[in-house]
């Protein structure tokens, strides 16, 4: 299998692929093609044009979760593969919003992918509510049962603007394939905790060893503690890879980086893997 990383929010130096606060990927396996995640809208057409990536060939769009910069370029990705099959949560269309000092940001899925979502055929829009599979050997978690004590959704979430309804974010889902070497995964923003999503896949999936995590582990606002009780749950799996990326956050990036060494390598538009 091949996992290309097409939008995030950085890339190497010298690149001439956009970024922006956003992410998606493109994984080719066993005959499927699947987007999981569009970013927020700009950088995921001219980015896949750049890297080679034919949108057209999307046969599943599978969204993480109902925020405005994993959802944008869902039009764009619909567009180019008018077939595809659509795979998210009923709560993306939910009104969310970052709420801090008082000032309330909006930061749900545009109305228009909405709209677009909910005109779907129902052969083709599928409303996850339970870990559900895509093909043998490849998964996508449905909602994350939140069990560590140190896990949370990473930030000032509400359901309103006042910032009175916490926001659970019970749509964050996960994608996870089996290879001969373990489970690899793939994280938007790993708003249920990344322990708590690796816990899940590992018992729904029955597979526990964890060959490669990649994605957004929502660190960027975790205080020492919580990160370093990530990495010592990390540690027990033991991934061969880990690929923080979009909202890891710096001080997250550079601990994985010291945990774990040369099996850490930081994400970045244009990044490939093969498993």
């Amino acid at each position: 299998m091949r996992i290309t990383i097409v939008v995030d929010n950085t890339a190497d130096a010298g690149s001439a692929l956009a970024t922006e606060h956003g992410f998606s990927l493109w994984i080719e396996t066993a005959g499927l093609r699947i987007l999981f995640d569009t970013g927020q809208g700009s950088a995921l057409v001219p980015n896949a044009a750049a890297l080679g990536v034919d949108l057209g060939a999307t046969e599943h769009l599978v969204l993480s979760h109902g925020h405005y910069d994993h959802t944008g370029a869902v039009p764009a990705a619909l567009a180019a593969a008018p077939g595809a099959h659509v795979w998210a949560h009923p709560a993306v269309h939910l009104e969310r919003y970052s709420v801090r000092d008082g000032a309330a940001e909006p930061i749900h899925p545009p109305r228009p992918v909405i709209r677009l979502l909910d005109s779907l055929p129902r052969d083709r829009m599928h409303w996850v509510t339970a870990p559900c599979l895509l093909a043998p050997g490849c998964g996508i978690s449905g909602p994350v049962p939140r069990v560590t004590a140190f896990e949370d959704v990473g930030g000032p979430y509400f359901l309103d603007t006042p910032g009175r309804r916490p926001d659970p974010i019970d749509d964050d889902l996960a994608l996870w394939f089996a290879t001969p070497s373990g489970l690899v995964i793939c994280c938007g923003c790993a708003h249920a905790g990344v322990v708590n999503t690796l816990g899940h896949i590992a018992k729904t999936s029955g597979i526990t060893r964890v060959h490669a995590l990649i994605g957004g582990f929502h660190l960027v606002h975790a205080d020492a503690t919580r990160i370093g009780r990530t990495l010592d749950a990390l540690r027990k799996y033991a991934p061969d890879l880990i690929v923080p990326c979009h909202c890891t956050g710096s001080a997250a990036m550079d601990a994985l980086q010291s945990a774990f060494g040369t099996r850490m390598i930081a994400g970045g538009a244009g990044h490939t893997f093969t498993f």
